[in-house]
């Protein structure tokens, strides 16, 4: 499996970004994120197999957003209070390369986008991983 030059030796990877700089009100209105989030799964090429689960914080918190995806799972948090938005992306097969800073410095109306990628069960032998594991998930 790769992402982009890097050559994924484990399970999957997961993305972990970090979205600094934002609107708060666009990072407490739960319509905007719900756009914001139907559209990077569908660039990125996830499928959710239920509807999101949404949770609405008191103010001066946030939303949080989480999805059950074929791939694996997706999590949006937002703290309207610091400007700072935090997406979390776990796939178990590999995704498109897709412009996360580029992206998502436009829809969040953001400072700074920081992208990290881990490569998950890296430790893993590997012919279990490409055989698949016989264990449960």
């Amino acid at each position: 499996m790769t992402v982009g030059d890097r050559v994924i030796t484990g399970t999957g990877v997961e993305y972990l970004v970090d979205i600094y700089g934002c609107d708060p009100e666009l990072l407490r209105s739960h319509e905007r994120l719900d756009a914001i989030m139907s559209r990077l799964i569908s660039e990125v090429g996830v499928h959710p197999i239920r509807d999101p689960l949404w949770q609405m914080f008191p103010a001066p918190g946030g939303i949080t957003g989480l999805w059950l995806l074929a791939e694996s799972h997706l999590a949006v948090h937002t703290y309207p209070e610091t400007q700072f938005a935090a997406i979390s992306l776990y796939c178990c097969r590999s995704p498109r390369d897709w412009p996360w800073e580029t992206r998502l410095r436009a829809w969040f109306e953001a400072d700074r986008v920081d992208v990290q990628t881990l490569d998950r069960g890296r430790r893993l032998p590997s012919e279990r991983i490409a055989h698949g594991a016989d264990t449960d998930r």
